[in-house]
């Protein structure tokens, strides 16, 4: 079975075709700059590349590329498109309505538009690639959609809630969701496959650091809290945006500058984070350059960051009672040593102990513990695949 993931954004598209034999990659590709002017990139899992400036005014004219990179002579996987068994789309907004992925029918794909509000860019942009999808694969191919807020499904009251009136959880579902969720999923239930032990026996943590971040608390394969809220703005700080923060600093700085909700908007989500603190850049690495080059705003940024991590790890531990895994994972988490070091050597309350020499090789998609053996907690770096949790949720579907 062969299944194509597919990632819609509001002027993007990426996809990865993935032979469910052995879960290899056949072709991976995006879809840039639609609407605009329109940029495509195609990768072949034997290497093979083609990459070109086209119009695409639309997600379906987007497909139409993806189509003919596809069955291309030259860059082709595919002879026909009869091949593609199942497409699965991943969904960042679920809301409580979808607690678990789901096959795409009318009525599903009206529940997602009903969530726009909650996530107006990104389920707008996914409604638009379900139907340019169906316009060009058609009906017969059966499509899946795959929720970043699902695993975080079951957190409790208590976890998901805020204190403000209770009238606007029920008029406008006001509430924390959390993202990431296929994330954190893949790297947890991995994260016990490397231990040999059964998810439902432990607790553990799971940190998703990059451009954007968040940190989760999992017991027995379920998530009871996580960093993220009614948005992707709360929780760590990220790339640039804040992160967690009095809500009246918000409103404070508005007076002040006179903004209006939009402006404060773009303030809170596009010009803080990494690239508010030091004025630098939103990207770690450039950031943790400058630091070492001695910038004292680049290494404040890197500070608050690593305390952050350190502060969630703290609390989720309380939350969960004990911690048998932290996990660290995505662009940050996988590659940045330097951070985990830090963290980790602050967490030797909780027995923790890493190999510093591992930690410093586990970078650049390796996998693997940089626990010591005398540790109390395993810690693991997993690279994420959250695509691969979307072609599986679609191939046990699809075959049901």
């Amino acid at each position: 079975m062969k299944i194509l993931v597919i990632n819609a954004g509001s002027s993007s598209m990426k996809y990865q075709l993935i032979d469910m034999t052995d879960e290899s990659i056949l072709a991976k590709g995006n879809c840039e700059r639609i609407g605009i002017d329109g940029h495509f990139k195609h990768t072949t899992g034997d290497g093979r590349k083609c990459e070109y400036d086209v119009k695409m005014d639309n997600h379906t004219q987007a497909f139409m590329e993806i189509k003919k990179a596809l069955i291309d002579e030259k860059v082709g996987v595919i002879k026909e498109l009869s091949e593609v068994s199942a497409i699965g789309h991943r969904i960042v907004q679920g809301g409580s309505i979808f607690k678990e992925s789901v096959l795409v029918d009318e009525k599903v794909i009206a529940d997602i538009e009903s969530l726009i509000p909650l996530a107006p860019l990104h389920n707008a942009a996914h409604v638009q690639g379900i139907r340019a999808c169906l316009e060009v694969f058609g009906k017969d191919v059966p499509e899946v959609v795959v929720f970043d807020t699902a695993f975080h499904s079951t957190m409790p009251q208590t976890a998901f809630m805020y204190a403000v009136p209770y009238e606007y959880y029920e008029k406008y579902a006001v509430r924390r969701y959390g993202f990431h969720g296929t994330s954190h999923r893949y790297v947890s239930h991995r994260c016990a496959e490397l231990m040999g032990k059964d998810i439902k026996d432990l607790k553990m943590i799971t940190c998703h650091l990059g451009n954007g971040s968040s940190i989760t608390a999992i017991d027995g394969g379920k998530v009871v809290d996580t960093s993220m809220g009614l948005t992707p703005l709360d929780g760590i700080m990220m790339g640039t945006r804040t992160g967690c923060l009095d809500p009246s600093v918000v409103t404070f700085i508005m007076e002040k500058e006179g903004m209006t909700p939009a402006e404060a908007d773009i303030m809170l989500n596009k010009k803080s984070g990494f690239l508010g603190i030091s004025g630098i850049s939103s990207d770690d690495r450039d950031v943790s350059a400058a630091a070492e080059a001695g910038d004292p705003r680049a290494k404040l940024a890197i500070d608050m960051l690593e305390y952050q991590i350190l502060k969630y790890i703290g609390a989720y531990t309380a939350v969960l009672g004990r911690v048998d895994a932290i996990v660290f994972t995505a662009g940050i988490g996988e590659n940045q040593s330097s951070h985990r070091e830090t963290v980790c050597h602050k967490l030797g309350y909780l027995g923790v102990a890493i190999d510093d020499e591992v930690n410093k090789k586990a970078i650049r998609g390796v996998e693997g513990r940089i626990s010591t053996p005398e540790s109390k907690v395993d810690v693991f770096v997993i690279p994420t695949n959250e695509e691969i949790v979307i072609a599986r949720d679609t191939m046990a579907l699809c075959s049901k």
